[in-house]
């Protein structure tokens, strides 16, 4: 007889809050991804574009983690019209050993957003100044809000900018950050406004044209580009990265294939063999990161299968220490 636990985005939201911890699990897989033999597989994509929708599949083995994670990604950006969320899907845990699954974790995406989330954070707490305290933030999706949350938990952020297409929904979103995370967000008319003078920049969109131009770029910034998941996507402006001090990947094949450096190569602006360090490398010292308050660095996070193994590995734990979840046989 088998056991399977099942666990709902109720349970995993009371096991897995977006804290410190949570940002200690991703940094800890970038250095998995440094230091050992990761076995992560591309990304498996399905686009269905008439209804602006996307499904992604990832996955990665640690050496020495007793599971590893599958995860079904989709995200269909019409839903907000329809009174849906732009994103959701489900992981399934499965032993290392055995390959008998371990568990079903009915997330809707809200590890995904915290996995992602903590990324972004564990970027800025290796490349952002130290003394970063105002952060501006392109986008008013869930990542928006979840960006600017884990980033203030390595930063002492004193204020924050919000830029998104719809006014409206950054003006929303600006005022329920505000009185969350307690010190004055602004909804800003111009992306270009709100990219002046801040320490930290975090991209949220699902923008097929960039958003942000690289003559935007002032010394000392640190840019976090997370929304180009895919090909097609491209939120900054190409020659950006061959005007910053320093770029770093999550993963390097697979940012010169779908992230923003894959647009900077095919626009020219950066040579296809060009090499980058690696975010893990940067973690664990073997390639060097912010070495002056002057530079501008960008991060390219487009999200990685080691990430969500790391991430349902720990939610597994968490709920069968709490027992919490749903045992099925078979």
């Amino acid at each position: 007889m088998r056991r399977i636990n099942i666990l709902t985005e109720r349970d995993l939201r009371q096991v897995v809050p977006l804290d410190l911890e949570a940002v200690q699990c991703v940094e800890d897989a970038f250095r998995s991804l440094a230091t050992k033999a990761v076995a992560m597989p591309p990304i498996l994509r399905l686009d269905i574009p008439e209804h602006r929708g996307e499904v992604d599949v990832k996955t990665a083995h640690i050496p020495g983690l007793d599971s590893f994670a599958i995860k079904i990604s989709p995200g269909f950006f019409d839903n907000p019209k329809i009174g849906l969320p732009s994103t959701n899907g489900m992981m399934v845990l499965l032993s290392s050993k055995t390959g008998l699954v371990q568990a079903l974790l009915l997330d809707n995406g809200y590890l995904t957003n915290v996995r992602t989330a903590a990324a972004g954070a564990v970027a800025a707490n290796h490349l952002a100044r130290k003394d970063a305290s105002v952060a501006a933030i392109l986008g008013a999706g869930i990542q928006a809000r979840l960006q600017l949350q884990a980033l203030a938990l390595v930063r002492p952020i004193r204020e924050a900018r919000i830029w998104a297409r719809d006014a409206s929904k950054a003006r929303t979103v600006a005022r329920e950050l505000s009185a969350q995370l307690g010190f004055p967000i602004a909804a800003y008319k111009e992306p270009k406004n709100a990219v002046a003078g801040s320490h930290v920049i975090i991209t949220t969109t699902a923008a097929n044209q960039p958003v942000l131009s690289a003559a935007w770029l002032e010394p000392g910034q640190h840019l976090i580009a997370m929304g180009s998941d895919a090909e097609h996507k491209n939120e900054i402006e190409p020659t950006a990265i061959a005007h910053a001090d320093l770029y770093v990947a999550d993963s390097l094949a697979q940012t010169r294939r779908l992230g923003e450096l894959h647009h900077a190569i095919a626009a020219g602006a950066v040579a296809g063999g060009a090499e980058f360090p690696e975010l893990g490398e940067i973690i664990v010292g073997s390639k060097v990161g912010r070495t002056s308050k002057a530079q501008i660095i960008i991060a390219d996070l487009t999200g990685t299968g080691i990430q969500d193994t790391a991430i349902a590995t720990l939610a597994f734990a968490r709920a069968e220490a709490a027992g919490v979840g749903s045992l099925f046989e078979s």
